[in-house]
């Protein structure tokens, strides 16, 4: 196991937020990037539970935590799983997490113990398993989605915390386009809200977004016009707050294309422009931090937007970042990438 102390407060990214007279104003500085020592991973797979509690997970089958807010970072690799890419995850608590690697066969562990032991709990092993990503409604019912298997979205629902894992009808999942499958590069390709309402991301020759009120029974599609139309490009993350949605991706192959690589809806997803001022390149993730402002990143920089996604503001050029996330419960903001882990800090 290895410990790592973030001490110096350049390795951090800060963001200082502030709300005078009911206005918005944001000012960032720059992006340093902090690298573990003795962890080779591509990071992809992020959960923030509270404003101490967050995990990470990637390559090479390593996943870490903190649990005072990103000062201290503990790094480990899942015993039998070392050449694992866990790129998708969930985090209950300090305690208790899961994840699920991507390819075949594909594998869903759980943890109760902050990851000195994990318990298979799910395996598959078709050819064509590859699971992107993984959200819950609440601490016991959650859904993991993705590629296509025989045509239709692969779909898994839990109603005990991940405990056990089950197969919906395969005439109840969303039938894919050939060529439509989903990305699993930040683990945000998949959002739950409110009670029930369920949104999936696609990519490929075919880009769009999957939106179910009533947790996978029915679905209705929604088509931001994102670049597309091969298999490297489409929506790679997704973002609501009630009716306000932004989506960001591009081409990960012409990762410095801007052009249709961020939209936003106002109306639920009925209506999507793009963004007047787009992100500097092909963009991984995106997240809300409040009702107007957003953080976006990709391996060739990070952005925030005060509008909405209107329009977007270089935060760094630094590279090798490809999630980010907001806790569940509280200001804590953490991002990832390519050896590195950081926090965001208001």
């Amino acid at each position: 196991m290895l410990c790592i102390r973030l001490i110096n407060p350049k390795l951090f990214i800060c963001l200082l937020l502030s709300y005078p007279c009911g206005s918005t104003w944001l000012s960032a500085q720059s992006i340093e990037k902090y690298t573990p020592s003795s962890v080779s991973s591509s990071f992809r797979g992020l959960s923030v539970v509270s404003d101490s509690v967050a995990w990470v997970s990637g390559s090479k089958g390593w996943i870490g935590t903190t649990t005072n807010g990103g000062l201290n970072w503990h790094f480990n690799q899942a015993a039998g799983f070392e050449g694992m890419d866990f790129r998708t995850l969930y985090a209950f608590d300090a305690s208790t997490a899961l994840v699920a690697n991507a390819g075949s066969p594909g594998y869903i562990l759980r943890t109760t113990d902050g990851g000195k032991s994990w318990q298979m709990v799910y395996t598959n092993t078709h050819a064509s398993i590859f699971m992107d990503g993984v959200d819950f409604w609440n601490a016991q019912e959650g859904v993991i989605y993705g590629d296509p298997i025989d045509g239709r979205m692969f779909l898994l629902f839990t109603k005990d915390g991940g405990k056990t894992w089950s197969e919906p009808a395969l005439k109840t999942r969303p039938q894919l386009n050939t060529g439509e499958a989903s990305f699993a590069a930040s683990g945000t390709g998949i959002r739950c809200y409110d009670k029930h309402k369920l949104i999936i991301a696609t990519g490929g020759k075919t880009s769009r977004l999957f939106i179910s009120d009533n947790r996978g029974k029915t679905w209705r599609n929604s088509a931001p016009p994102a670049l597309q139309g091969k298999e490297s490009a489409g929506i790679f993350s997704v973002s609501f707050q009630n009716k306000m949605g932004v989506v960001v991706g591009g081409d990960f192959v012409q990762d410095s294309v801007k052009t249709k690589n961020s939209f936003f809806t106002r109306d639920g997803g009925k209506t999507w422009y793009e963004a007047a001022i787009a992100p500097n390149g092909y963009r991984e993730c995106v997240e809300f931090i409040s009702p107007q402002v957003l953080v976006t990143t990709g391996p060739t920089g990070t952005e925030y937007s005060t509008d909405g996604g209107k329009s977007w503001i270089n935060l760094s050029s630094d590279k090798g970042f490809h999630t980010v996330r907001k806790a569940r419960n509280g200001n804590l903001i953490i991002i990832a990438g390519n050896n590195t882990v950081g926090r965001v800090k208001f």
